[in-house]
């Protein structure tokens, strides 16, 4: 390639990075302004803590589907098509969910959740084979800031969240303000903004499959099960799932375990929740030096032992202080586990984009089973006990995280051929 070309590259993979950090900022922004006010969307549902994770069900049940029908629609239509429906859906979803709490239905609240998971399920795999892409064409890390990206948009919604609950306005004219007036309409008139000036920006074609006769006979099945015969792949998804459920587990129930389980009232709940995401933030985009000096395993495992000793304080010990601080290393512990993972998925051989969407699948699992398992372990151990599932898991991801670059050598955030 000449230095001409090799500068158009260059200067093409920036310009998408850079429409790339505004489109996972949507979804960052939506889910945190209805998060914060979880418990007072339970107390308006007068819902139980096993009736809000059948709540949430409609979240993770929108977003496996969402998450498994987006591979094959990458692959058919590219990750640009992909991007714009699933950003449609997460603007539409955040007046649903407003409607339905202030009008006390459970259901339409479930709705507004499944519409909300069926765009963050779609935009989020697409939006992760963009940036791996991204990221093999300028050779450095860029996930983890991209997911710092997404954090960012968490932490902006909870300060809003933060100041509402505090000033202790009615969860009512707050949820039908912000959904249908004020700032969620602002915030879906921004998040259409970022999705006409940013879409324009993405490349069109990345991630599609050729479908041409007679491509070594790949089909979309057939690449499956090559997929799930590499264990190496096998490994990044468990290790995917595990940290994605540290995350998930936080952006479901962490204003509810501070609230219910370390007595906090609702407006600090929602503060530790900023703390959280800010934590994510930090730790996503100051991750990439860490990777590229110290490896993707070095740094997975790191992340998943500062997670699991987050996680391991807020579950037994009965402090408050001591709960508020955990949740910094909870959150940065758990800021780095799923874009890494992801990234390793992309780095080694053919077909990236394939990889890094099997991985993903694997990993938004998290989503489907996590809130209503959790939801039902909390309603007769309590929500803190609830919390040993992902901490299990979470310390699994660390003894697996050195096992993703055997036989390859440490694997720096540059790809190793």
């Amino acid at each position: 390639m000449s230095n001409s070309a090799q500068k158009d590259a260059t200067k093409d993979a920036l310009r998408r990075r850079w429409a790339l950090f505004a489109l996972f900022f949507v979804p960052g922004i939506s889910i945190s302004s209805w998060v914060t006010r979880t418990p007072d969307i339970r107390d308006l549902l007068g819902a139980s803590t096993a009736e809000i994770g059948l709540v949430l069900l409609g979240l993770s049940v929108g977003s496996m589907v969402g998450i498994l029908s987006s591979g094959p629609l990458v692959a058919r239509f590219s990750t640009r098509l992909v991007m714009v429906v699933g950003t449609t859906l997460i603007v539409l979803s955040m007046p649903t969910i407003g409607v339905g709490a202030s009008l006390s239905e459970g259901g339409i609240v479930t709705a507004g959740l499944l519409l909300f998971g069926l765009g963050m399920g779609g935009v989020e795999v697409a939006l992760n084979v963009e940036g791996a892409d991204v990221e093999q064409a300028l050779d450095k890390p860029v996930l983890p800031a991209l997911h710092g990206s997404f954090s960012l948009g968490t932490f902006v919604g909870a300060v809003a969240g933060i100041v509402f609950t505090a000033t202790e306005y009615p969860v009512l004219n707050h949820l039908l303000i912000i959904s249908a007036i004020d700032l969620l309409l602002i915030i879906s008139a921004i998040d259409l903004l970022i999705l006409i000036v940013a879409i324009r920006q993405i490349t069109p074609g990345v991630g599609k499959t050729e479908r041409a006769a007679g491509a070594s006979g790949a089909t979309p099945s057939g690449g499956l099960g090559v997929l799930v015969r590499d264990g190496r792949l096998l490994i990044i998804g468990a290790v995917v799932l595990a940290m994605a459920l540290a995350e998930g587990t936080a952006n479901d129930w962490l204003p509810l375990v501070m609230v219910d389980g370390h007595g906090f009232d609702a407006a600090l709940g929602s503060a530790i929740y900023a703390v959280f995401a800010a934590s994510m933030t930090i730790g996503r985009f100051g991750g990439g030096w860490f990777i590229a000096r110290y490896g993707r395993a070095a740094v997975l495992c790191a992340s998943a032992i500062a997670g699991a000793a987050g996680l391991a304080v807020v579950i037994f010990v009965d402090n408050q202080a001591a709960a508020g601080t955990a949740v910094v290393l909870w959150g940065l512990g758990a800021s780095l586990g799923f874009p890494v993972a992801l990234s390793a998925a992309g780095a080694y051989g053919p077909k990236s984009a394939a990889r890094v969407s099997f991985v993903a699948t694997l990993g938004y699992v998290a989503f489907l089973v996590g809130p209503p398992v959790l939801g039902f372990l909390g309603e007769h151990y309590g929500l803190r006990n609830a919390l040993i599932v992902p901490l299990a898991l979470v310390v699994a991801a660390a003894f697996l995280a050195p096992q993703i670059v055997r036989r390859r050598g440490q694997l720096h955030g540059s790809s190793t051929r």
